[in-house]
């Protein structure tokens, strides 16, 4: 007793240093002890102990929390009675103590007894009767009936919720067996307790005796925490994202439909919400939003359906009727999701049939366009106001029988508001800069206004586009105006201000008309009429975009953020207009042609793309401080490009063939900006996949890549002369825009022709300029990234375009000179530290990594015949092997596993050297194998499915391998390699093996057949081992020998009819058994 009194001392002691103490030295002096005894399970009592007899909650917090992670992560090595036990004590601490103690004190052991319960579900019918126990909490006093409610909360989100440890099949098991036998009555004691509180006798049915009336607020809270818990459990393993508002129905089981259907459920919560303050009344609205989403076919009939959702149109009715709770924000945005569920879950059609659509409708109606006209207060909440009558609008086709819906009545208003609420907004946004309501600066949200508003102006176009014309006309003629004032008016003050305000009034108003251009499907899907408006709608915008080009007051602008905010605008009208009116679908003879044709002389495609090329070529050439407008551009750019016919009618334009001839620096300064990189590799890319669409003849590529081949000429003739020529910032500058336009235009080799081309250009001309700029280069990540990336474009063969002819040694000379180039990198990585306060990413492991995916390209190109080295004496491929090998010992494992992309690159090039280069492999010393064991065994546990399964194939090569050629003995120089490994390194496939089995055996294995294909090999060759690892598992399991007995029959069945071969049909026969052998284990842990 003294002894723990001692130890408790010193956990009290060492909780108030690490939550008390100012010195963070201290503070993880502190932790580290104290994590000591969250790892020992040996310490379970002495945390029960520190519960039960320690004042100092502190000391408590951690105990609970250590107790939590000790019982959760020895599972499986303790016994079904320890674990009622464990469950007995918690449940007794929480009665007994529970009311005393701090609230986070209990949080903790809830979460225990929840996690204990979830796991335990199947083992002992105890635990499926939690509620009938929980019950005596919510019948005694309100303290332990808030604690009642926080178990079923917590067990109710435990139980939704895959634990960790567990397969997706164990969880959905249990999930739905407490879906079945606890859920229900689960709802039903938080209705019971919500009916209590409102009728104010909580100590009546099933209510806390005496409940304070302190008490009742958080007892509420709770109770609708659990309701909402319930209602949005994951009933059928949809695993649905709460946070998306494509929810679709809520799949509560059939055994509810009474409860659903009676009227009482839902007037329960529009009750609470009218006589209760946020958080209650919001948590309210949402078990209402739940309810709306219920499936149709949860209703006994079509009768109860439509009465439950005239008591829902009801109920909202009258809340906006009266405005009840409106003016908290909490309750005005969960309404306006739940006005959006109602129609997402219910077809027109039944809204219109229902007895109180008319007036709920005109109602909904009038609070949008109240809601949009007050937009600084439902800011948040614009998006299902618009979802909701983008999707009523959407289903007037489908609208059938004599019942009106009212929509043609409401919907104008609706879309005049909107429209003109964020030209409002915008307007609030330029008097106040500091104000976080600018529609045009928050892309996302932009995005899923102009997602919603086409439909909704599309339902009465001719309405709607005179509105958007009456408002775009005077705003454009002002700023016209506005444009071609004297230089001294135009930069006043006053003038500066009132252009701001137009060129933002009609960005929104060019992105309202983008969005309703792009929303039909093809032009063949509008009408006649309808494509006449389009193109008065359109004429308008193209009209703007002439007058921003041509006059010298827009030039002047270019600064400003909303003259940025206009052009952004008409790229957006641009990639709208391109989808719909220039491509494979439409044709000139469309009647928005025809209009372009008669105001602006736009008659046809090329009249069109000329206009737009010139507005994308003035973005590259004169707004490239802009980095948001090149981006944009160059996207616009890549989308014409890209499209067969839009391509092809690019290349009618001389405009494009002066871009194609001239692409420097000189000509597009976007290209010069440190920033711009990989804008200047997709630039480059994209002409290239111009040039190849038109003509792959040489003399077409040499003429486009002459500007490439004189800034190379000038590089070279640099590096032949002083280091200080070739190392000055010009020199540098230079470099990394040239090697990043090499790479864009090889990523554009897509076929052996034009890939031909690129190589034949390179080689042998620019490969040593290309290793000295490894070489004098090597400490700058700026020139090494885009050199190295280079290169792995280079020796890249995707689509077989690295297929030479068969009298050709392109194959064999590539490689060469991408050993070379890598084994000077390589060579000086080695000895190069990273600076202190340097990215160690950046500056060490970003090299490295694309090193070895060059290397591993190269490897699996299948473009070299790699004895031909060996065969001829040549050094390229053991050079490059040596260098890699070092690399791969350089890194730190930890450093590098924290790496994904470095992580998924590295485990690659083993497997790939595990397969194809085996007996090189083999060759490395002991210590430098182990360490790759090592690394393949960390490799395994990843949660990437493809890390593991990249360490599985290499795992499984090198064992089959060692199982090959190991009985030779000394007569075979693989097989004296291997023993002399084995020789030092004893356990060098046992860690491998234990591994493995480790993740079979109780880790979920999403590429459970990866994990198979090695199993058997390594078996084979550490039979010893795999005996003594099952009999320890085994004899884990002695104080349950029922399921000690059916983990011995599990490993038996395992290897039942396996042979001591690696035959094709023994392998297979050994992953047929794993799949019974990890069902029963499964089972058991």
């Amino acid at each position: 007793m003294e002894d723990r009194q001692q130890a408790m001392f010193r956990v009290e002691a060492l909780a108030n240093r690490l939550y008390n103490s100012p010195n963070a030295e201290d503070r993880t002096q502190a932790e580290h002890s104290l994590m000591q005894i969250s790892n020992a399970p040996e310490c379970i009592p002495q945390c029960q102990y520190v519960l039960e007899h320690s004042q100092v909650p502190y000391a408590q917090l951690v105990m609970a929390n250590a107790l939590r992670k000790l019982v959760t992560q020895n599972w499986n090595n303790s016994t079904a009675q320890q674990r009622l036990d464990m469950r007995t004590w918690v449940l007794s601490y929480l009665a007994s103590s529970g009311p005393k103690v701090a609230p986070f004190i209990v949080s903790s052991l809830v979460q225990l007894l929840c996690r204990i319960t979830k796991m335990g579900w199947f083992e002992d019918p105890c635990h499926q009767k939690i509620t009938d126990e929980v019950g005596q909490f919510l019948h005694a006093s309100s303290k332990h009936c808030v604690i009642g409610l926080g178990i079923l909360t917590q067990l109710v989100s435990e139980m939704n919720l895959p634990a960790p440890g567990r397969s997706l099949t164990q969880h959905r098991k249990t999930a739905s067996s407490f879906r079945d036998l606890a859920l229900l009555q689960i709802f039903e004691v938080a209705l019971t307790t919500l009916r209590s509180i409102q009728a104010g006798s909580l100590a009546q049915a099933g209510g806390a005796a005496g409940a304070a009336a302190d008490d009742s607020p958080k007892l509420q809270e709770l109770a609708l925490q659990l309701a909402l818990l319930s209602l949005s459990y994951d009933f059928i393993g949809t695993t649905l994202d709460e946070a998306s508002e494509e929810l679709g129905t809520i799949q509560v089981p059939s055994s509810w439909r009474a409860l659903m259907e009676e009227g009482g459920t839902m007037e329960l919560f529009f009750e609470i919400y009218c006589t209760t303050t946020p958080p209650q009344s919001s948590m309210a609205l949402e078990c209402l939003v739940q309810l709306a989403s219920l499936r149709r076919s949860l209703f006994s009939s079509e009768t109860q359906r439509g009465l439950f959702l005239n008591r829902l149109l009801t109920g909202v009715f009258n809340v906006l009727q009266t405005q009840a709770g409106l003016r908290q924000h909490e309750n005005y945005h969960e309404l306006c999701r739940l006005l959006a569920r109602i129609k997402a879950n219910y077809q027109l059609g039944e809204l219109v049939v229902a007895d109180a659509y008319d007036e709920w409708i005109q109602l909904v109606a009038a609070f949008t366009v109240d809601s949009f006209q007050h937009w600084q207060w439902a800011s948040n909440s614009v998006y299902y106001l618009l979802s909701l009558w983008s999707r009523l609008v959407s289903s007037i086709p489908y609208l059938k029988g004599d019942a009106s819906s009212n929509l043609e009545k409401y919907v104008p208003q609706v879309t005049r508001a909107f429209i003109l609420s964020r030209i409002e907004c915008i307007r609030s946004a330029l008097a106040s800069p500091d104000a976080n309501d600018d529609p045009l600066g928050d892309e996302e949200q932009l995005t899923e206004q102009l997602e919603s508003l086409p439909s909704l102006c599309r339902f009465q176009l001719t309405q709607a586009s005179e509105y958007i014309v009456g408002l775009f006309d005077p705003v454009a003629t002002l700023y016209a105006t506005l444009l071609v004032l004297p230089e001294a008016e135009r930069h006043g003050a006053d003038s500066h201000t009132r252009m701001s305000q137009c060129e933002a009034e009609l960005a929104w108003l060019v992105y309202t008309v983008g969005a309703i251009l792009g929303s039909h499907l093809s032009p063949s899907s509008s009408p006649e009429t309808q494509q006449l408006i389009d193109g008065e709608l359109a004429g308008r915008v193209f009209q703007l975009a002439v007058l921003t080009d041509s006059q010298l007051g827009a030039t002047e602008r270019m600064a400003h953020r909303t003259n940025q905010q206009l052009e952004l605008a008409m790229l957006y009208f641009f990639g709208q207009f391109r989808k719909v009116y220039i491509g494979d679908q439409a044709t000139s003879s469309s009647k928005v042609y025809q209009y372009l044709s008669e105001r602006l002389m736009l008659g046809d495609h090329l009249a069109v793309l000329t206009l737009l090329l010139s507005k994308i070529s003035g973005h590259l050439k004169y707004r490239h401080a802009c980095a948001e407008l090149t981006s944009k551009a160059l996207a616009l750019f890549s989308e014409l490009a890209s499209g067969y016919a839009s391509g092809k009618l690019l290349l009618k334009l001389d405009m494009v063939h002066q871009i194609l001839r001239s692409h420097t620096a000189a000509e597009f300064p976007f290209l010069d900006l440190p920033s711009n990189g990989r804008q200047r590799t997709s630039f480059l890319a994209m002409l290239a996949r111009l040039l190849f669409s038109e003509s792959e003849q040489p003399a077409s590529f040499a003429q486009f890549m002459e500007p490439v081949r004189e800034s190379l000429d000038k590089l070279w003739q640099a590096a032949q002369q002083a280091a200080d020529v070739f190392g000055s910032d010009a020199m540098k500058s230079l470099l990394i825009g040239t090697l990043r336009d090499l790479r864009g235009i090889c990523s554009s080799c897509n076929n052996r022709r034009t890939y031909t081309l690129f190589f034949e250009f390179l080689y042998p001309t620019y490969f040593p300029l290309l290793r000295e700029a490894a070489a004098g280069w090597y400490q700058t990540p700026a020139v090494t990234t885009p050199l190295l990336k280079l290169m792995a474009e280079v020796v890249y063969n995707k689509a077989q375009r690295l297929t030479f002819d068969s009298s050709s040694p392109n194959g064999i000379l590539l490689f060469r000179e991408t050993s070379a180039l890598l084994c000077v990198f390589g060579s000086r990585a080695l000895t190069h530290e990273p600076p202190p306060s340097g990215d160690l990413y950046e500056h060490k492991y970003k090299g490295i990594g694309i090193a070895l995916l060059t290397l591993q390209r190269a490897l699996s190109g299948n473009y070299v015949n790699f004895g031909v080295f060996a065969l001829y004496g040549d050094k390229a491929l053991d050079d490059v092997l040596s260098i890699a090998i070092q690399l791969c010992l350089y890194m730190q494992l930890g450093e590098m596993l924290s790496f994904p992309k470095l992580a998924k690159t590295y485990f690659t090039l083993i497997e790939i050297l595990m397969r194809n280069h085996t007996a090189t492999m083999v060759k490395l010393d002991t210590i430098v194998l182990a360490h790759i064991a090592t690394t393949l065994t960390e490799g395994l546990k990843s949660h990437d499915v493809s890390i593991s399964s990249q360490c599985a194939a290499a795992i499984e090569n090198f064992a089959v391998y060692h199982f090959t050629h190991a009985p030779e003995g000394e007569r075979t120089e693989a097989g004296r390699m291997l023993s002399a490994h084995l020789a030092k390194e004893p356990a060098l496939f046992q860690g491998l093996l234990s591994t493995l089995l480790q993740t079979i055996v109780f880790e979920e294995c999403a590429n459970q057949w990866s994990l198979s294909r090695p199993l058997l090999p390594l078996i084979l060759i550490n039979q010893d081992f795999f005996n003594q690892w099952q009999e320890q598992l085994i004899a884990q399991q002695a104080g349950t020998p029922e399921r000690q007995a059916k983990l011995a029959s599990a490993f038996q069945k395992l290897m039942a009819d396996v042979q001591c071969n690696l035959e094709s049909k023994n392998r297979d026969k050994i992953t047929t058994n794993l799949t019974l052998f990890r069902h029963e284990a499964k089972a058991l842990f």
